[in-house]
This record gives structure tokens, C-alpha cells and sequence, in this order.
């Protein structure tokens, strides 16, 4: 799985209900045969092997015989929005049609007249704090902060934050990134500290430091950027890894080592893309149905089997939806009931807290 867009993941303050599931709508008639029409659809910074996206481009054009432009698939949530304003007045191939981006994208975007409003067919069975009111953005997939262990290392696996202090896990704990500058590694401090049972985003920030700086002293914690190989040479044998990225880690593996994937008891932080289509769009209607088809439950399930959990994750699981072999990959679904999805003002807040006082209260220098 690619992990181009794992430091732009950011929450909206979503708060997961569990929503009754009926039977999923299918896109009207008037609306397929537009965008058969219209014969194209133009994607952008979709990597193939990132969350299950080849799969779904592939149904897309079987289902419905429509082509797919795949521009810049390695492009960041930034390229798509730049993509969408340089082509405002070109119909062209380089004109991307939709955007699939991180949250704090798709309020600026909409706030620029960037993007164009549409409510899928699903649209009652999406969270209201998942989706823009007037539909010009939806939540579409999240990831939540986990630990990724060598488990041919690691004999006694930690369940909750609190473990890692213990002494077994001496010169074991990493985070994935520099806590100054990576947001998927501020947000494993930020974690730390709600599992202390902080709410507010600055106190958690700053308990979240004091965590680590006692993970530090215990000389648990690894001052180095944690990576997939070094989780395998035992470099990093804990590591803090978005679920995403520790699952498809421990697929790529294949079992040398043996990595398990754990979502923590507490202080369960997630993270949360949006889906968009341009104001701008030269293929409006195969805009809209290619958001039908991801909305879908066969589309949710997708993101599902490339290990991003689908915005309607709690309601599938709850009306049956989702098959055995699926969720049997996963860690289980009660860890991701517990999620936190901070906003971004609360993001904000912490990521002040701690890259202002990482090196004051922490004190370990995070080398690459």
C-alpha cells in the first residue's frame, strides 16, 4: 500500500453512531446513462495498492464501461486542489473530475468555490459529522493510530499505552516520524495523552509529551523514524503506525516477521479523508457516479480490503455487511468504536503544543 497521503490524514471531531442500514439505494437510471455518455472519468493521486483504489477503478470501468484518466497517482492532497485550479477553464485530460483528500482540504476548498455539491444515495447512513451539510465534501475512509509489533520479538504484546513503559519494552517504542513536523507522529503523542484521560486538545498535548519524556527516560523509547523494515530488523519493535499502513506492513512481510497489528484500549486517535467532486469537472455525471459507486456498500468494502475503513464502517458491521474474511484481517471492530476523531481546531492545538515542547520536555532527537 502506498503511504503518500499518511501525513495528511486529519480528523473532523466525527463522532461514530451506529446508524440502521437499509437496503443501499441504488444510482437512478438517468444518472448512469449521463455519465455513459460523457464516456470518461478523470481521478487524480490515487495510487492503485492505496486502500483498495485499483480494485475499485477496475469494478468502476467493468460495472459501467466507463474509461478512467488516473493523473499523478503519487500526488499529494495539495496536487489535487492545485490540479482543480489550473484547469479551470480546460475540459482536457489534465482536469481532474473528483479528489479524494485530507479533511482540512475540503472545507478550503469548498470555502474557494472549488468544489460542487452532490449527496450520494447512501447519504442518510453517513454521519452529519462526517460530511458537509450542503454536500460539497464527504468523509469517505479513516485510519486509526496502532501499535505494529515484531511479534517473533516481542513475547508479552502491549494492549494500551500504559504497557509501554514497562521495562520489557527497553530500547523497543518508535514513532513514525519526527513529532515536530510529522503529523502522524504528533498525533501518536497527542494519543498518548488522551489515553491519560485529558479531553481538552492542549492538556492532552501536554500530557502526551510527559508520556513520552517518561518513555524516553525509562530508555523505552527509539529516537529514530520508524519504517516497515525496521519493525522486521528489530530496530523498532513497537512501533506507533497508522492501521493502514502497520496492516499492509504486516501483509508485505508475509510472516518474516511476525508482525500483529493492536489498536489500543484507550486513546484511540483517527484520522479521516474526504471525497469531492470539482466545480470545474469536464465529466460532472461519471463524477457522481463514480461517488455512487465508492458510497456503495460494495465500494465501502473495497476501502475496507485495502485496510481503510470506510466511513460507514460501524453500520455495514452492524447490518452484516461486511464478509467474515474481511473483518477476519482486521483488528476488531470494537477498537474503532472508541475512536477519537480530533478537529481540526483541536489538531491545531496540540501540534502548537508539541512541536514547541518536544525538545524542552522530551528531550530525544528523532533521526532519520
Amino acid at each position: 500500500m502506498a503511504i503518500r497521503k499518511a501525513a495528511l490524514l486529519g480528523g473532523a471531531g466525527l463522532a461514530f453512531l451506529a446508524f440502521g442500514l437499509p437496503a443501499c439505494a441504488a444510482p437512478p437510471d438517468d444518472l448512469v446513462a449521463a455519465a455513459k455518455k460523457e464516456g470518461q472519468l478523470t481521478v487524480i493521486a490515487l495510487p492503485r495498492d492505496w486502500c483498495g483504489y485499483g480494485s475499485l477503478i477496475d469494478s468502476f470501468k467493468t460495472k459501467y464501461g466507463i474509461a478512467v484518466n488516473e493523473l499523478n497517482p503519487d500526488g499529494g492532497s495539495g496536487d489535487e486542489v492545485e490540479a482543480i485550479k489550473a484547469n479551470k477553464a480546460n475540459k482536457g485530460p489534465q482536469a481532474p473530475d473528483v479528489i479524494d483528500v485530507g479533511l482540512s482540504f475540503g472545507p478550503a476548498a469548498k470555502a474557494e468555490g472549488l468544489l460542487a455539491p452532490y449527496k450520494v444515495s447512501t447519504w442518510d447512513t453517513i454521519p452529519d459529522s462526517a460530511k458537509d451539510a450542503e454536500g460539497y465534501w464527504t468523509g469517505d475512509y479513516y485510519g486509526v493510530l496502532s501499535f505494529a509489533v515484531n511479534a517473533d520479538l516481542v513475547k508479552t504484546e502491549p494492549t494500551d499505552w500504559p504497557d509501554l513503559l514497562k521495562p520489557e519494552f527497553k530500547g523497543s517504542v518508535a514513532l513514525a516520524g519526527d513529532p515536530r513536523a510529522s503529523n502522524q507522529a504528533t498525533m501518536g503523542v497527542y494519543a498518548a495523552g488522551l489515553s491519560g484521560g485529558a479531553t481538552d486538545a492542549a492538556k492532552a498535548a501536554e500530557d502526551g509529551l510527559k508520556f513520552f519524556a517518561e518513555l524516553n527516560k525509562a530508555g523505552n523509547f527509539v529516537p529514530a523514524i520508524g519504517k516497515a523494515a525496521s519493525i522486521a530488523q528489530g530496530e523498532t519493535p513497537v512501533l506507533v503506525f497508522w492501521d493502514y499502513n502497520a496492516l499492509s506492513a504486516r501483509d508485505n512481510l508475509k510472516g518474516n516477521p511476525k508482525v500483529d497489528v493492536i489498536v489500543p484500549k484507550t486513546g484511540v486517535v483517527a484520522g479521516v479523508y474526504v471525497q469531492a467532486i470539482s466545480a470545474f469537472a469536464p465529466h460532472p455525471n461519471a463524477a457522481k457516479l463514480w461517488l455512487e459507486h465508492l458510497y456503495s456498500d460494495e465500494g465501502q468494502v473495497g476501502w475496507l480490503k485495502g485496510y481503510c475503513h470506510p466511513i460507514r464502517f460501524n453500520a455495514l458491521v452492524e447490518a452484516g455487511k461486511v464478509p467474515a474474511d474481511v473483518l477476519a484481517a482486521l483488528p476488531p471492530p470494537a477498537g474503532y468504536a472508541k475512536a477519537k476523531f480530533p478537529t481540526l481546531d483541536e489538531q491545531k492545538a496540540a501540534k502548537q503544543v508539541i512541536s514547541k515542547d518536544w525538545d524542552t520536555v522530551v528531550g530525544a532527537t528523532v533521526a532519520k
